[in-house]
């Protein structure tokens, strides 16, 4: 094996790693000394382990890093590992690998019985890969049975098993202090726009200047930059969130406004989820034997009817979240919006999060002091803590705006 460390591969699975040299450096030269291991040669210390922790801001990109070194962990080419052309590095894109379970919480947490599954499937040996790979995105969610049952499998891990979390932090709020101390951590950064702008137009082929516009409004979100430059209905809802800092010219626009921002946030979840909703309830009839006759057919259909209430209790859930997923993002572009406001008061030449709403920044920053600005900013952020909380969306966002509303 080298010992002098690769350079940094931009071709492959690590092509979808956007503006992370020193993460896919990490993690190109673990994935090459993991090959070692199996071979059973040397591998230098330190190089690979068992338990990794992904962290980066939203957007920065943790999932797809995570996926592009478990396409690694498992590639054929164990010189150059990560090619994105062999068998094992597309099923593992595509979450169809044998040896890989991907764990996205579709709730708003992940339970404990689904974790002690998770913990006996990884004690097996990988069936057709090099490795036994569970990754876990959104690792913060994880209720406190369920981070328990994993640190037991993360302190004594078998052999061929590799664990991939993936956090916002490593902060002991969204990861237990004991497991990040088993964990070895990458952290992520905020993409440039101008390495997202790259992507949008030579991977996915936008147009170079929607690509950057749509790059320079993102807030560094590599998702939501080309979920802006491909979809018109999510431009029409960024704009529409926009508008509201100076539509609140009456009182009763605050309850206006709330129910539209609410109600955007339902329908971005129905759309999200519909087809996948009833294509989950349709593979289920089939398999329960909807429609069949004949001896059995009535405790059979028991049988669907409970189970298709179970999933529908599931879908219920993945809604409840997308639709908290969709309004924090709005959130998120309001806080976005106030701290142009600051940012032009106080004179900087700091960029701003909404360039395309510059005038309406300025009109703002013109009416408003900056206490005045400093508070609604700080009224947003209290209605995403309030959401987190399970506080009624309609409740903390109408509070949110009737602050908005008086400064």
């Amino acid at each position: 094996m080298q010992t002098d460390a690769p350079d940094v591969p931009g071709t492959g699975v690590w092509a979808e790693v956007v503006g992370q040299p020193d993460a896919v450096r990490t993690l190109y030269t673990a994935a090459r000394a993991a090959h070692c291991q199996v071979r059973g040669e040397p591998v230098p210390p330190g190089s690979m382990t068992h338990a990794w922790l992904f962290t980066g801001p939203p957007g920065s990109g943790r999932s797809i890093a995570a996926r592009a070194f478990a396409a690694a962990l498992e590639c054929s080419d164990t010189e150059q590992p990560g090619c994105g052309h062999c068998p094992a590095c597309r099923t593992v894109l595509h979450g169809t690998h044998a040896d890989v379970r991907l764990v996205a919480p579709e709730g708003l947490s992940i339970s404990v019985a689904e974790m002690r599954a998770l913990v006996q499937a990884a004690a097996r040996r990988p069936t057709t890969g090099q490795w036994r790979i569970v990754l876990i995105e959104d690792s913060d969610r994880l209720t406190e049975g369920a981070a328990n049952a994993l640190l037991k499998a993360v302190e004594e891990p078998p052999q061929r098993t590799v664990f991939l979390l993936c956090a916002p932090s490593d902060h002991p709020e969204d990861v237990s202090v004991t497991i990040r101390s088993r964990c070895r951590v990458v952290q992520l950064r905020t993409p440039l726009s101008g390495a997202i702008a790259e992507v949008l137009h030579e991977r996915d082929g936008v147009d170079a200047e929607l690509a950057q516009w749509a790059s320079s409004v993102c807030g560094g979100h590599i998702g939501r930059a080309r979920r802006l430059a491909t979809d018109e209905e999510a431009r029409e809802r960024r704009e529409s969130v926009l508008r509201i800092p100076l539509g609140l010219r009456r009182f009763s626009d605050v309850f206006t406004a709330a129910t539209g921002l609410v109600k955007l946030a339902e329908t971005e979840a129905v759309t999200a989820n519909e087809d996948r909703n009833e294509a989950e309830k349709e593979e289920l009839k089939t398999a329960m034997g909807a429609g069949g006759t004949g001896k059995g057919t009535a405790s059979a259909t028991r049988g669907a009817n409970a189970a298709l209430k179970e999933l529908e209790k599931r879908q219920k859930s993945r809604a409840t979240r997308s639709q908290r997923d969709a309004l924090d993002l709005a959130l998120v572009d309001l806080a976005g919006f106030y701290r142009d406001v600051l940012v032009m008061r106080t004179g900087s030449t700091a960029p701003l999060n909404h360039p395309d709403f510059e005038r309406s920044v300025a009109k703002a920053a013109g009416e408003w002091t900056s206490e005045s600005a400093l508070h609604r900013l700080d009224a947003v952020l209290e209605c995403r803590l309030a959401l987190t909380q399970n506080v009624k969306p309609i409740i903390a966002v109408e509070a949110m705006l009737a602050t908005l509303y008086t400064g």
